[in-house]
């Protein structure tokens, strides 16, 4: 077999990760992209450089204070124990935050720069025959930002797909449980297994390319059909 069934259960986990972080990471980062986009606040630099931190910040040390966070001495994770439940790290639940907080840049910036691209145009155009804030936004910004939105959940979706060092610190390496592909990758390659470590990793490397030539031909196809 090319794919060992821990590989396959590997991609399975890799894929749940990736697509939940996304929603999550589009049903967040798409009001704070337009806020960011449409505000005039003179210090929202300092929260953009926040939003930008994880592009700079080696994925461990993020990954580090995590599980500071959601460990069993955390603020978070010692709170779920106080209420009966069980700390974050080393859960899926806490991949997925961790996932969030690494590739939260990546579906902003899109997004923040769709909607400034936008113009005030079409809003105001839309504003004078009626149309309320929301339906502004829904209507005439969404629609028009589509190619941002391709493009975030596209990079947001790959970039959590390629995560380790953050993955590692958060989630460790338990098989079933919170491996995901680049760790299995990793243990092949410590085992010397290079033949499976080569098919996953081929894996990976085919469908991120599908999905950038997705990203450029959809984007390519939209700049030709503008006015």
């Amino acid at each position: 077999m090319i794919f060992s069934d821990a590989d396959l259960i590997a991609l399975a986990i890799t894929l749940k990760l990736a697509l939940i972080s996304t929603g999550i990471l589009l049903g967040l980062g798409t009001p704070l992209a337009w806020w960011l986009a449409r505000t005039r606040w003179r210090l929202k630099f300092l929260l953009e450089a926040v939003v930008a931190l994880p592009l700079v910040l080696p994925p461990t040390v993020l990954g580090f204070y995590l599980l500071l966070v959601l460990g069993p001495h955390g603020p978070v994770g010692g709170l779920m124990e106080t209420l009966g439940g069980r700390p974050l790290a080393f859960t899926f639940t806490g991949l997925v935050i961790g996932s969030v907080f690494y590739s939260m840049p990546f579906v902003v910036q899109p997004l923040q720069n769709a909607f400034a691209a936008l113009g005030s145009r079409p809003l105001d155009v839309a504003a004078t025959l009626g149309a309320s804030p929301l339906d502004r936004f829904f209507t005439v910004a969404v629609p028009l930002a589509r190619p941002g939105f391709l493009t975030a959940a596209v990079l947001g979706f790959a970039h959590t797909v390629g995560e380790f060092g953050v993955v590692l610190m958060i989630g460790g390496n338990i098989p079933g449980v919170t491996q995901v592909v680049s760790i299995a990758i990793y243990d092949h390659v410590e085992g010397l297994e290079y033949a499976h470590a080569h098919w996953l990793s081929a894996a990976l490397l085919l469908m991120s390319f599908l999905m950038l030539v997705v990203v450029y031909g959809v984007n390519r196809r939209f700049r030709l059909a503008q006015p």
